[in-house]
Parts: C-alpha cells; structure tokens; sequence
C-alpha cells in the first residue's frame, strides 16, 4: 500500500491512505473476535469462515443483516463512537438465535462523510466487543468514505451475521400449547430502536445531553440513551441445551404488539401482565416528555423486555435457574392464552 496515492481523489474529498490507516488500528480489535474457522486475513477481497459441522447432521445456515438507525444521532452529539458497534453485532446477532442458531461469523459495513482513522477504529472496537460478547468472528467489512453524500461527521453502521443450527434443533412453535409460560429477560435500555420518536420527544439537537438525571439513576439523557443493546446469544444458546424452548421473539421496533406474536402459531396469543414488566426509568420518561399513550410505547419500544421465551409450564423454574445462571436476571411475564390477537396486555 506504500505506492497508493491520490491527490486527484483526496482533492475530490476521499484520502485513501486515511482508509489504510484505519485498517491498522482496527486489527488489534478484530484479533479479539478470532474463533476455530475464521482463516480471513483482514484487507483481503473475501472473510473465509470454515464451517466446522461436528455433532450437526443437518446444517442450516440462519443470516440476519440490521443497522443502528437514528440512535446514531446520539453518538454523533456525544462525540462517543465505541459502542454503537455493539448494537450493530446485537440486532443482528439476537434475531438469529431466535431460530436457535449459533453465530459464527460477522461482517460490517460504515459509510461516512470522511474517513477519520481514529474515530473508525473506535467504531470497529464496539462491533469487535458485540462479536466477543456474541462469540461470532468479525472476518471482513468495508469502509466507505462518500463526501457530499454524508456531512462529515456523520456515518451509517450496518452489518449482517451468519450462524448455523441442526436442522432438528430449529425452534419450532407447532408444540406449543394454551397454558405455556412466556419468560421475559430484561433490556438494558432503548436498545437500537424507536429513536426517531426520542429525537422528537426530547428535542435531541437541542438537549442537554450530559447533565446526570436523577429519574435516571444519576446518568445522563445521552448515556441512557447510548446504552448499547443486550446481547443474549450466549444465555440463550445454554438454555436451548438444556431444556425445549417453544419460542423466542427478539423486541425490537415494533415493541410487545408487533414481535411476540412473530414467535406464537395462529390460534394463540400470549397475555402479559403490565404490572409483571420492570420497566426502565428511561421509558417512564420518554412517556412522560412526550406524553405518549401507554399502548404506543408498548407498541415502540421493549419497555424494560429485550427478549421474550416461551416454555412448558414445568421447565419454567429450570428455565429460570439456567438464564440466571449465565447472567440473565429472567422472570415471568405472562402465559400463552387461546387468541388471535396476538398480544394481550392486562
């Protein structure tokens, strides 16, 4: 790469040295995501992953691909770019261990106005941390530097995941049944959705940001809303060894209303008990700032609710036991009924 200049193309607003640079100091990050089958050499053309199928019989391959959205606003006006990375890898990550796939690999993609080599880096770092915490491999990406396309302190994050599951270990809801107990492990904030509405509800561009809050337990606007997304990929990988997991839905735009019924057969529906949700102080205050109608945040946001199981009735404590055991503070929130409303909320 010591050859390749441009002074017609940095004239032009794109320094592809800044791109070369931003490649070394990101590889101390990706070496931390390195697993058994990641052979890729980053700055190559292609990532190679090689699929290891001991003990699969019948291999699926499950992929999910998702940004940040216009959480990337908040990053922008914190100047804070380490985490962001984090709720890229998660709302990848997490849709497909919905289907009970194992992650293996990850790649990335960020589009920005200009090419700064430190702030790349930083972002890289934060979906490094989300492959670790998700046990995928970071194997490849693209930067992309589009002057007059983005301003220039901005970028856009985007990245899909691909993991692989035995075709008999593929979640299946036929089995499940009136009377079966719906589990809900908590959030750890807004997560990576419904930021459109908080820009509005606060006024972002003009909030104060970074003053602790005392109806948020002494953080600021801006670091409650930055709280990267929960990853459960690892908790929930434990639990589909352990027990049956009849269904499992991921909360993410759309809130209650729109992602538990994704994971719940026709002629069934799940009822939640309002009281039983430990909803977040941010959601209570986003309410409260915007004054939103209840079923609007619940059909918006994960008020408190990252992920949502179903089990039989018998293995809840099991369930219960295994989730706290790797980190998840899980409790019941409500039963499959017979419905077909979807989600019943009392």
């Amino acid at each position: 790469m010591k050859n390749s200049r441009s002074e017609s193309y940095a004239a032009a607003g794109v320094d592809i040295t800044a791109g070369y640079k931003a490649v070394e100091l990101m590889k101390a990050h990706i070496a931390r995501t390195i697993i058994k089958g990641a052979d890729s050499e980053i700055g190559g053309f292609g990532g190679l992953f090689e699929l290891d199928l001991t003990g699969i019989t019948h291999p699926v391959l499950v992929s999910g691909t998702d940004g940040v959205g216009t959480k990337l606003k908040i990053a922008f006006l914190m100047d804070k770019h380490d985490t962001v990375g984090i709720d890229c890898v998660a709302m990848c990550a997490n849709d497909i261990v919905c289907a009970g796939a194992k992650p293996l690999f990850f790649l990335d993609y960020i589009a920005c106005g200009k090419n700064v080599p430190e702030k790349i880096a930083d972002i890289v770092k934060g979906v490094a941390e989300g492959c670790v915490q998700s046990g995928a491999a970071l194997i490849g990406g693209e930067t992309a530097e589009m002057p007059g396309f983005y301003p220039i302190d901005e970028y856009d994050l985007a990245g899909f995941c691909v993991g692989v599951v035995d075709k008999s270990k593929v979640l299946d809801n036929s089995k499940m049944v009136e009377g079966d107990v719906v589990i809900g492990l908590p959030s750890t904030g807004v997560h990576s959705n419904g930021f459109s509405l908080v820009r509005k509800v606060f006024d972002i561009e003009n909030a104060d940001l970074k003053t602790p809050r005392v109806e948020l337990g002494g953080r600021s606007l801006g670091e409650a809303l930055l709280a990267p997304t929960k990853i459960y990929v690892k908790p929930m990988l434990a639990l589909f060894d352990k027990i049956t997991v009849k269904g499992v839905s991921h909360i993410t735009g759309g809130g209650f209303y729109e992602n538990i019924p994704r994971s719940i057969p026709k002629g069934l529906g799940a009822k939640i008990a309002k009281k039983d949700i430990r909803v977040l102080p941010i959601f209570d205050l986003i309410q409260k700032e915007g004054n939103i109608p209840e079923r609007d945040m619940f059909n918006t946001y994960n008020m408190g609710v990252g992920m949502s199981v179903v089990v039989a009735k018998e293995d809840v404590d099991t369930a219960l036991e295994i989730l706290k055991a790797n980190g998840e503070d899980a409790y019941v929130i409500g039963e499959i009924i017979k419905s077909d409303e979807g989600v019943v909320l009392c």
